[in-house]
């Protein structure tokens, strides 16, 4: 298996250029034709202003601000790509972010994103991981703003419940685990009597060929997010495949806890799909 198309969203955050290596020798491995999208958000004009400037001043910024992010964004996925012989497309989309980003995800394998920080351009949603992870029906790699190792994918933490979401992000990630060096499946169970069904997780990834150790343990009431997260540095993982948990309720993600700490305080890339 493989991913035949990766998509990474552009755009002028500082932590472009790590979304955009990681992205790129993820591409270079699988011989991915890979999309850069950047997406022109519409012009929105304040409610509320003090008069000092019109409309006309306001769409005029708005467009050079616009005209500017987008060369940084593409100037850094050109010279990112430069070089590497991978199949390449440049994609200017116009609308929401989220909404853009989501539709040109449900047309590639893979869409790779940044995690949220406070320094994103304003036009960059918060909640952009998770509306893609929950909403496009496509796995979501998930990059942390702190500095990662490259390349990742060698050294991979699956994360398995027996719910539907890990079962569908252990398919999606079924290219990772196949090239990866070590697949460890981790499990926490509340009590001693509880199976969620890790050793049979094992099991299937050795009928793909995958051979991956099997680590259970109970949460004994911790934070699941954080076990995740500690034992992933305990075993030196570069990734962790997760399900993502959460619904829509009012135009608001609500987010499971797990799924909540991992996008909150992530320092692996984390492959999510829901």
């Amino acid at each position: 298996m493989t991913f035949k198309t990766i998509t990474v969203h552009c755009d002028a955050d500082k932590s472009l250029d790590q979304r955009l290596g990681i992205t790129v020798d993820l591409a270079g491995k699988f011989h991915s034709h890979l999309v850069g999208l950047y997406v022109k958000p519409p012009f929105q004009p304040p409610i509320y202003f003090d008069g000092s400037f019109v409309a006309d001043d306001l769409f005029r910024i708005h467009e050079e601000t616009c005209a500017a992010n987008q060369k940084i964004a593409l100037s850094a996925f050109a010279a990112a790509t430069e070089g590497r012989n991978i199949a390449i497309e440049q994609k200017v989309a116009h609308g929401l972010v989220d909404k853009e980003v989501v539709k040109c995800a449900r047309y590639s394998d893979l869409m790779v994103l940044s995690q949220t920080n406070g320094d994103m351009p304003a036009a960059t949603p918060r909640d952009l991981p998770e509306v893609v992870a929950l909403s496009s029906g496509r796995p979501a790699l998930v990059v942390p703003y702190v500095p990662v190792r490259r390349p990742i994918g060698n050294n991979v933490v699956l994360c398995w419940n027996n719910s539907r979401e890990s079962a569908r992000a252990a398919s999606d990630a079924l290219p990772l685990l196949e090239a990866a060096d070590k697949v460890t499946v981790l499990s926490f169970r509340s009590n001693e009597s509880e199976d969620v069904g890790a050793q049979k997780a094992g099991k299937w990834l050795l009928n793909h060929g995958i051979k991956a150790k099997v680590v259970e343990e109970i949460a004994d009431g911790a934070d699941v997010g954080d076990l995740v997260l500690s034992r992933a540095s305990d075993l030196d993982a570069d990734l962790i495949v997760m399900g993502i948990y959460g619904h829509t309720r009012v135009h608001e993600m609500m987010l499971g806890g797990v799924s909540r700490t991992l996008l909150r305080t992530m320092t692996v890339p984390v492959l999510m799909s829901h």
